[in-house]
């Protein structure tokens, strides 16, 4: 059963992060940019997923010009289609800086070209999420589509799948307090923010 509150809950969380300035915005990327780019894990996986910002969410591309001929690919997320009872979820497309992009349903850019650059995410060795809320435990609350659920359903029910990593990113001011897990939820590895790092208890 969904949480009557949630809806409410997702607006703030939203509304908080447009409300912060583009000024704001740039620092938050910067700041996010030098942390991740720090980040051991980041730095030995060949294969990462990010994202298109949009509503708020950090910027993370200049991401790509950081670590750009260190032997990195980056993938950008692709909504697909499957059966109807199943829903929309994602493939993960190769992201060439200067192809170009075309929008998706939800007006978010998405890469044209895909064929051979199509990746599952059980091939990604790190996938950086957008979020909407957050906890110290690294919980998740996200848009509300389930579309990174559905994608990463096998890490739930493998519990020794090794990857993707997967590293939530959020503004701190985006935290909550606690956040009551679903059933259905995929736990992340750790959560970043302009401020700090925060890592799931048993990792």
């Amino acid at each position: 059963m969904s949480d009557p509150s949630l809806p409410s809950l997702r607006r703030t969380l939203r509304q908080r992060r447009r409300a912060l300035g583009a000024r704001t915005q740039r620092l938050h990327a910067r700041a996010l940019a030098r942390r991740l780019g720090r980040e051991l894990a980041l730095l030995r996986a060949r294969r990462i997923a990010l994202y298109w910002p949009s509503d708020g969410e950090p910027d993370l591309r200049a991401l790509i010009k950081t670590l750009r001929g260190r032997g990195h690919d980056f993938y950008l997320p692709v909504l697909r289609r499957p059966a109807p009872a199943r829903g929309s979820t994602l493939w993960f497309v190769r992201h060439e800086p200067g192809r170009r992009m075309c929008p998706n349903r939800y007006r978010i850019p998405e890469p044209c070209a895909r064929g051979r650059a199509i990746r599952p995410v059980r091939q990604l060795d790190l996938v950086l999420v957008p979020l909407v809320g957050f906890d110290a435990d690294c919980h998740r609350i996200g848009m509300g589509g389930g579309f990174y659920d559905r994608a990463l359903a096998h890490l739930r029910r493998h519990r020794r799948w090794r990857r993707p990593r997967l590293f939530g990113i959020a503004h701190e001011c985006q935290r909550l307090e606690r956040i009551a897990p679903r059933p259905w939820d995929v736990a992340l590895d750790a959560v970043f923010t302009e401020r700090r790092r925060y890592r799931r208890p048993s990792c």
